[in-house]
């Protein structure tokens, strides 16, 4: 039996790449969680039926037209713009840093339905944090949170979870230090032969851990302070860069690497 000419989905818009004089290359993230690449034609002109229903980070309702190589946007609505995070700087920012590491962890012809269900939560919690942090200079603490959060739940969800209860080299259950090439925790005295690993203290293990384990709405109720939060922004990215083998550069702007 021939397939189906046209098909609905759901997605959440990940990327967008100029094609052509009017046209946009879209790489979505999809309710099936599956990655899928498709053409919006004319898109890019302002008067266009599909300009302002394919922005970054919307999840959209699209009917997709089969096509040779791309398939091709015949309709979309939008469902959630998530407007709290286009209308700052710092929220476009944080999006962009997560839905770039959403691009290295999900596949095409690979669908895995968590993988969407988290992303979309955590672009409504980048908008939360936004209001919670009220305006200041720099990324503030939560929503720096609620992105080395997403960013340790997908890495673990797709079988890189960070140690963090013990040390991962002699298993001291006091670890001081973290490292993302050791895989986790670490104590003081094994993290001196470890190139790059980071002091984060008493709590900075048992934070990475919380990052993974608790809800954002946890998450979002419990005190953190900048320096806290910066660390952990830090090491997710270097987390995710090292373990997804993979340069992160949406991440590194967040990072003002």
């Amino acid at each position: 039996m021939a397939r189906a000419r046209t098909y609905p989905v759901e997605a959440v818009v990940l990327q967008r790449i100029r094609m052509g004089e009017s046209d946009l290359a879209l790489t979505l993230l999809c309710d099936d969680g599956q990655q899928r690449r498709a053409v919006a034609k004319g898109a890019r002109k302002p008067q266009g039926r599909l300009a302002g229903r394919v922005q970054l980070f919307s999840e959209t309702r699209f009917l997709m037209a089969r096509g040779r190589s791309l398939d091709v946007v015949a309709e979309a609505t939008l469902k959630d713009p998530h407007t709290a995070v286009t209308a700052s700087p710092d929220g476009v920012e944080a999006a962009s840093a997560v839905c770039e590491v959403a691009r290295h962890t999900s596949f095409e012809d690979a669908g895995d339905p968590f993988l969407y269900a988290l992303l979309r939560r955590t672009l409504r919690a980048v908008g939360e944090a936004l209001e919670a942090d009220g305006p200041r200079d720099g990324l503030g603490p939560r929503t720096g949170l609620v992105v080395a959060a997403y960013t340790f739940k997908v890495t673990s969800h797709q079988g890189w979870r960070p140690a963090t209860e013990a040390c991962v080299e002699c298993g001291d259950p006091s670890p001081t230090w973290f490292s993302a090439a050791a895989g986790g925790a670490l104590c003081e005295s094994c993290a001196h032969g470890v190139a790059g690993a980071a002091f984060g203290g008493s709590t900075g293990a048992a934070w990475v851990g919380s990052l993974v384990g608790l809800t954002f709405d946890e998450l979002l109720r419990a005190p953190v302070d900048r320096a806290t939060s910066d660390w952990l922004l830090e090491q997710a990215h270097l987390w995710a860069a090292t373990q997804l083998d993979a340069r992160l550069r949406a991440f590194e702007f967040l990072l003002g690497l």
